[in-house]
């Protein structure tokens, strides 16, 4: 299984999504049939960009903010420098409480989204 497969990180996150939880990296990077290393985890923040350009040109919610730190539960430094807070008229902190929260918003709407989806296509 590849860290460079969108397709693949994406179908692993859509099932996140419907179910309703987050991933850390390390369990994304398992999923995907790797151990965590500083190296695969930078990989797969490539990956989850081109996952979310898609969802985007498709007109569905972002994904890589499913895929947190298990430490705080909040996405790491490359999803908010690359813009994740910035394109939601987030200005905060990047940690805490107001993160949390903002970050908590955004996976409802990923989550409300995909579990829709889900019932749609099953229904």
């Amino acid at each position: 299984m590849s860290l460079h497969d969108p397709a693949e990180v994406r179908a692993h996150l859509i099932g996140a999504a419907a179910a309703g939880h987050a991933l850390t990296y390390s369990e994304l990077l398992e999923h995907l049939g790797h151990g965590f290393s500083r190296p695969r985890m930078r990989a797969l923040c490539k990956t989850l960009g081109a996952v979310d350009q898609e969802a985007a040109a498709r007109g569905e919610p972002e994904l890589a903010v499913l895929v947190v730190r298990q430490s705080d539960g909040l996405p790491g430094q490359g999803w908010w420098v690359a813009g994740g807070g910035s394109e939601h008229g987030y200005e905060g902190p990047w940690e805490g409480p107001r993160a949390a929260k903002f970050i908590r918003t955004l996976q409802q709407k990923t989550f409300d989204y995909w579990a829709m989806a889900k019932a749609d296509a099953s229904g």
